[in-house]
């Protein structure tokens, strides 16, 4: 018979990539995920990986069990969060995507206040500069930069922030403040990496000056502020982080600023639970208290 434990090792294990990120994942050894696993195959008849010493590679028949398995777990989380109380401790391990700039200035430096609240929950904070699947369970909680176009996802603004266009003290001693925008052709500019840029959003130089000189490129926003921070060109940064840098003077404000906005997203199958509400919760209340920054 079926073991609904078993199901959700056998969708971690696919969603980790190996049978070791499994174990850690899921607190147990790796020794008793392979068990699992092994025993998984022997009800359902079927060789669900392909094991070699460099791992293991899911076989047609794990794709076609994922599915079923998804939908045993999204079950098992619905009925536990419809009998637990609201008044419970919040215990338990979150995992909140965001891209890498809202990580670093507007999520990390607040942790200590959601611990505070709640000293049994575990975050854990991913920065990527794309979209997590919240469907594939990579996270339980994700910060965008636009709503996500389909699935079983609950998705809100949680605020609207600013770009603004930023150089070095240094750069400006050197070079001169630009008075207008028609001022900018004469500088160069540190941007994205178009390519690597998960969100269309993420590219916002052309916004201010299109067909602009770029002399560095990264993937990383923290590279970019620092770059421009050396004085090696112009950049768009993030208010709330760029403002409380003193290396770093705003140029053209109210004139070369560009607005953007994040975007909550939950799978619906987990809104209920004590430990993601109270994450959300949380990101509310860190997004009151920064709206003037932003």
């Amino acid at each position: 018979m079926l073991n609904s434990d078993d199901l959700r090792l056998f969708l971690a294990v696919m969603r980790e990539g190996n049978m070791l990120a499994a174990a850690r994942r899921a607190g147990i050894d790796h020794s008793t995920v392979a068990r699992r696993i092994n025993a998984l195959e022997t009800v359902l008849a079927a060789r669900l990986f392909d094991r070699s010493p460099r791992g293991v590679t899911p076989t047609p028949a794990a794709f076609a069990l994922v599915p079923h398995a998804e939908r045993v777990e999204s079950e098992l989380l619905a009925a536990a969060a419809s009998v637990a109380g609201r008044d419970r401790d919040v215990e338990g391990v979150v995992r909140l995507a965001t891209p890498e700039a809202f990580a670093a200035y507007f999520a990390a430096p607040h942790v200590g206040s959601l611990r505070d609240a709640h000293g049994r929950l575990t975050l854990e904070l991913a920065s990527e500069s794309r979209a997590a699947s919240l469907s594939k369970r990579e996270a339980d909680i994700a910060v965008m930069l636009k709503p996500p176009p389909r699935g079983r996802l609950v998705a809100r603004k949680l605020t609207d922030y600013r770009l603004g266009l930023y150089a070095s003290r240094d750069y400006v001693a050197r070079h001169g403040l630009p008075e207008s925008r028609a001022d900018l052709s004469r500088h160069v500019f540190v941007s994205y990496i178009e390519e690597l840029a998960g969100f269309p959003e993420m590219m916002a130089l052309d916004q201010i000056v299109s067909g602009a000189p770029i002399a560095f490129r990264a993937s990383s926003s923290a590279a970019q502020q620092s770059a421009v921070a050396a004085g090696l060109g112009l950049g768009v940064l993030h208010l709330f982080a760029a403002d409380a840098d003193d290396r770093l003077v705003r140029l053209l404000p109210g004139e070369a600023e560009v607005w953007r906005s994040y975007w909550l997203v939950i799978h619906a199958d987990l809104q209920r639970l004590p430990r993601v509400r109270a994450v959300v919760d949380w990101l509310d209340t860190v997004a009151h208290a920064m709206r003037e920054r932003l």
